[in-house]
């Protein structure tokens, strides 16, 4: 796979290109401008530069001449109005490739790329249609802003080692996929990878899933139990929300990591375990250690190397490439073809601040592509008002929260996850309001 830079400061223009170029088979970076683009090829193997000639920190014809003087060979087409097109005569005299006119022409933008590759020894992309695309599809994107180089730098860097890391961020940030990530990246990516919701574990059954239980240990113990610990031996165990441990299951985990062995509930049998431990949390756990809610000795052995979770309101130019992410896999869920959004939708995306992140993002989407039915998403498909606030199907009147709660439940058959998910809101939060209601 081939890698293409493009050099655009205006984002709705560049993350259309950037999804362009991806179904046609490349793999593609962006900046918005010069210095940007400048780290970017400085650190990453760049095969094509498409550039604007007008950035908002320089000229395209200043990065060119980065290019040159620096001897790399990274071919680059410059893109221009018509109005400029002097300017990229210029760009060409000074080591560009080719130009293209804007408005851009796809086909004759794909000839353009494929001229410049072979000419570099680079083996042309042949045109296919979008649909014969091969291979699996990645479940999640990466992104390709700042917030988002730095966290999988940092994913990088820790994945090799033993140490145990602590994830902080706020729900549906994708928390787990970092922790996935770094054990698919650790010297254990060939042992299993197990994940614990630690909200959604009820307090006395803690214990029993961490560590296992001998048949009548307890009531409704009804057969020997393995628990996540052994389960994950030699490879990853992932405590999702560990702030809401229990104290008491504090200290025996606290003992486990200590120790590295395990005692299922209802027998004397210590078993040996080699785990390695990565945690999140979207709380303040020192403020929770302040309060006398969470052990301080066990932050320490949790919080060897912490990685710290954009949000997506700070991930920039990712918003577009998430919101075009999730459209695709609502148009194969829900079969539709969603050709894609209206330039008015796309703006109101990028100026919603997305309380729920990528989870609420995916909701939403998933929605939009229903009601659009087929037809490009606009912004009366969206549920986000001019403010910048959702349109929540949960209420500020207790009352009706609380039936609209029961309401979902009753539709998911009780499936807490569903029933968050039909609600728009995250299961942290559907947990609270449960228990704030207190509905069984």
């Amino acid at each position: 796979m081939k890698h293409i830079l493009i050099v655009e400061d205006d984002m709705t223009f560049s993350v259309m290109l950037q999804t362009w170029l991806a179904k046609k088979g490349f793999s593609v970076l962006s900046a918005a401008g010069v210095l940007a683009a400048k780290k970017i090829l400085a650190e990453e193997n760049v095969d094509l530069a498409l550039c604007d000639l007008r950035l908002p920190d320089g000229e395209g014809i200043d990065l060119l001449e980065w290019i040159r003087v620096g001897n790399r060979s990274v071919p680059v087409i410059v893109m221009t109005s018509y109005a400029a097109i002097p300017s990229a005569v210029q760009a060409m005299k000074l080591g560009a490739k080719d130009y293209v006119a804007k408005p851009i022409n796809p086909e004759e933008l794909l000839q353009k790329i494929n001229e410049a590759l072979a000419a570099t020894s680079v083996p042309a992309v042949r045109e296919e249609p979008a649909s014969t695309a091969g291979g699996e599809e990645s479940p999640y994107l990466e992104g390709q802003s700042e917030a988002a180089r730095q966290l999988y730098s940092y994913v990088k860097l820790v994945a090799p080692t033993t140490m145990s890391v602590l994830i902080n961020g706020a729900s549906g940030t994708g928390k787990e996929y970092v922790a996935k990530r770094i054990h698919q990246l650790s010297k254990r990516a060939d042992k299993p990878f197990v994940a614990i919701d630690c909200g959604a574990i009820p307090k006395d059954l803690a214990a029993s899933e961490f560590f296992g239980h001998k048949k009548g240990a307890f009531t409704g113990a009804i057969g020997d139990k393995t628990g996540a610990f052994v389960e994950a031996n030699g490879g990853t165990i992932f405590l999702d929300e560990i702030g809401n441990l229990s104290y008491d299951v504090q200290i025996q985990l606290l003992r486990v990591l200590q120790e590295r062995k395990v005692k299922p509930v209802g027998t004397t049998t210590e078993v040996k375990v080699d785990v390695r431990l990565i945690a999140a949390t979207n709380e303040d756990l020192k403020a929770a250690i302040t309060a006398g809610m969470f052990r301080e000795d066990l932050y320490h052995r949790i919080n060897e190397f912490t990685i710290n979770m954009p949000r997506l309101c700070e991930r920039g130019e990712d918003i577009l490439l998430f919101a075009n992410f999730f459209l695709d896999q609502a148009n194969r869920e829900l079969e539709k073809p969603v050709p894609g959004f209206l330039p008015e939708a796309m703006a109101q995306i990028c100026r919603y601040r997305w309380p729920g992140n990528l989870r609420e993002m995916r909701n939403t989407i998933l929605r939009a592509a229903l009601l659009s039915q087929g037809t490009p998403i606009g912004v009366e498909h969206l549920g986000i008002d001019a403010a910048g606030e959702p349109s929540s199907i949960m209420l500020h009147d207790p009352d009706s929260e609380r039936s609209k709660i029961l309401s979902a439940l009753r539709q998911c058959s009780g499936n807490k996850s569903k029933a968050a998910e039909l609600l728009g809101i995250d299961r942290k939060t559907l947990y609270n309001k449960l228990k704030l209601y207190r509905i069984e």
